[in-house]
């Protein structure tokens, strides 16, 4: 199964694109929450707003550190774009992912772990085969 995240004759590293992506999430989600309490407890009491300027810092984090580490690439125009579209796209999974799990009576814990495990992969796979795709 790891083997359709990897390209052809690449092994599994520390240094290998999906393991840099999975730590940048696990940082990233880090400073989403950080963010997000910190405008809670210190700027204004509103969940949405702390999440939506913790959602913006994040995935600024996110663009830069993935781009230039987990996949080494160069920050461009077209790369930011793709990357944009593609965070969007996981944030509207993530929503719909969650909502169906509640819809099916599921705990909440388990609606999360449901976006990590189908969220994580496929914007991960967008992100290799799209957003950093090399020019042909």
């Amino acid at each position: 199964m790891v083997e359709c995240f990897l390209k052809p004759g690449q092994r599994l590293t520390l240094a290998s694109p999906p393991v840099r992506f999975c730590i940048t999430g696990v940082f990233n989600t880090a400073l989403h929450y950080v963010v997000a309490m910190g405008f809670l407890l210190f700027i204004m009491d509103s969940p949405a707003i702390a999440n939506g300027v913790a959602f913006t810092v994040a995935t600024t984090f996110s663009c830069v550190i993935n781009t230039l580490w987990s996949f080494s690439r160069r920050l461009e125009g077209r790369t930011l774009l793709r990357f944009g579209l593609v965070a969007i796209l996981g944030c509207l999974m993530s929503m719909a992912v969650a909502e169906l799990a509640a819809l099916a009576g599921a705990p909440s814990w388990f609606g999360i772990g449901c976006v990590v495990l189908v969220v994580t992969p496929t914007t991960y796979l967008l992100h290799r085969n799209w957003t950093y795709r090399e020019a042909r």
